[in-house]
């Protein structure tokens, strides 16, 4: 662990949304070709990774309204704009905004387009056209919660992370036996203990869905070293029990260099089922509003979430965003 005095002056801080528009109709004719089981787009687990109920505006204004200090917000798509964008008299509010397209990021790898892989398309965020050295990578379903300054996420330019060190699976004995008897899968868990395989490392720093600092040299000084290991990771359309996440590449490098600040407190409010009663929602959402160390909120799968419930969360964010309900 890395122990300096604070010191938030360093350069701009940039930040990264990846987003996608499942539902429509150009988007999903490109991607059948390339599809093994066509019959697979029509089941939830696969839906859930495309589908969208136009959280990006929210964890977009949710970066304006608490991340003042943010200079050029880029969302990366597939030739898609988020209907929050198209309005014109949105211009001068989302001027920060920027959409970057994949064909930008994937300059002299475009062999590897079209991609419908998060994991992919994120091993290629450094590559955005003026990027700066210290941005923040946001999933388009995690929010700011209250007013976060650049000291939440780098100190004296070094990134934040946060998270808690774990054993690799395969060194545990009853998870060894266990994942023999699941078929392969491109979990999680799993890219993330690759990617500490990768730097060396026996154990692994597990990260949460909280907003991603990064430096964009950590990247470049990597793949410089290491193009095979990048073109491992993009060569996939989908998702692959092969890949390494690329934020958790990021880390493990960070951690290995001595050139970032561990946090074990993930200052997160996580939803992740839409099972529980309405009121459970509320009361943690509020919890967490009403406590100073939770700075981030992340609702996984909302396109999944039953309608009565998705009118709460979504006025909650309104309330939160001081949009008009």
């Amino acid at each position: 662990m890395v122990l300096i005095k604070e010191n938030p002056i360093h350069g701009p801080i940039d930040a990264v949304v990846l987003w996608v528009d499942g539902a429509d109709d150009n988007h999903k004719l490109k991607m059948l070709p390339f599809l093994k089981d066509r019959e697979s787009v029509k089941t939830k687990n696969f839906r859930t990774r495309y589908d969208q109920v136009d959280e990006v505006s929210y964890c977009v204004d949710s970066i304006l309204k608490f991340a003042s200090f943010v200079r050029n917000i880029f969302i990366v798509t597939d030739q898609q704009t988020p209907a929050f964008l198209k309005a014109k008299t949105n211009d001068k509010k989302y001027e920060k905004v920027k959409i970057i397209d994949h064909v930008a990021i994937f300059e002299n790898d475009e062999t590897y387009l079209p991609t419908f892989n998060c994991r992919s398309i994120e091993t290629k965020l450094y590559k955005i056209p003026n990027l700066s050295e210290h941005f923040i990578y946001f999933n388009d379903d995690s929010f700011l919660l209250k007013e976060t300054k650049p000291s939440d996420f780098f100190m004296n330019g070094l990134p934040i992370l946060r998270g808690k060190w774990l054993r690799l699976d395969e060194d545990v004995f009853y998870k060894r036996w266990k994942n023999k008897k699941k078929k392969k899968r491109a979990g999680h868990k799993k890219a993330q203990q690759k990617a500490a395989k990768i730097v060396g490392l026996n154990r692994y720093f597990k990260f949460h869905h909280t907003p991603y600092p990064l430096r964009k040299s950590t990247f470049e000084d990597f793949f410089s070293s290491n193009r095979a290991i990048e073109i491992e990771n993009i060569k996939h359309r989908f998702r692959h029990s092969n890949q390494f996440t690329p934020q958790g590449l990021a880390n493990h490098i960070e951690i290995k260099n001595r050139t970032c600040i561990q946090k074990n407190d993930y200052q997160l409010c996580y939803i992740q089922s839409y099972k529980k009663p309405i009121f459970w929602y509320q009361f943690k959402l509020l919890s967490a509003l009403k406590n100073p160390t939770k700075l981030f909120l992340c609702m996984q799968s909302l396109d999944q979430c039953p309608a009565n419930k998705l009118r709460v969360l979504m006025n909650f964010l309104k309330v939160m965003l001081n949009r008009n309900l």
